[in-house]
């Protein structure tokens, strides 16, 4: 079984991209933002990772990041930003706030995808 990985990303040409690489290996579910993808989540999807932007409309990728961490139930998932925000501090805040890991644009998809992998597998052990 495949697991589940949810994009939120605003561009939707990003989103139809990441969709495209990552559908090989995962089950993938978008929202084109941070207010959408927290709705899904209430509604009870549960994905086994998360790929979401910072830079977002309506609710910001840092502040989607808080709500998560503070559920019971979406805590433990893992996040994974991927974004434009390059700098130092930006990386450091987002890590901060429990990203799990941060990457940045351009990205190679491949990466990215050992990237999940590696996280899904240690959350597994």
């Amino acid at each position: 079984m495949k697991h589940k990985i949810l994009i939120v990303e605003d561009d939707c040409h990003m989103r139809r991209l990441l969709k495209y690489n990552l559908d090989k290996d995962f089950t993938v579910a978008t929202t084109n933002d941070g207010a959408a993808a927290l709705a899904w989540l209430r509604a009870g999807n549960l994905p086994d990772l998360i790929v979401a932007d910072v830079r977002m409309p309506n609710v910001h990728g840092f502040d989607f990041l808080k709500n998560i961490r503070v559920s019971s139930v979406f805590k433990n998932i893992p996040v994974i930003f991927l974004t434009a925000k390059a700098q130092s501090s930006d990386r450091i805040a987002g890590l901060k706030l429990g990203a799990d890991d941060y990457m940045t644009k351009p990205f190679n998809p491949e990466e990215l995808a050992v990237r999940i992998e590696n996280i899904l597998h240690r959350n597994q052990v």
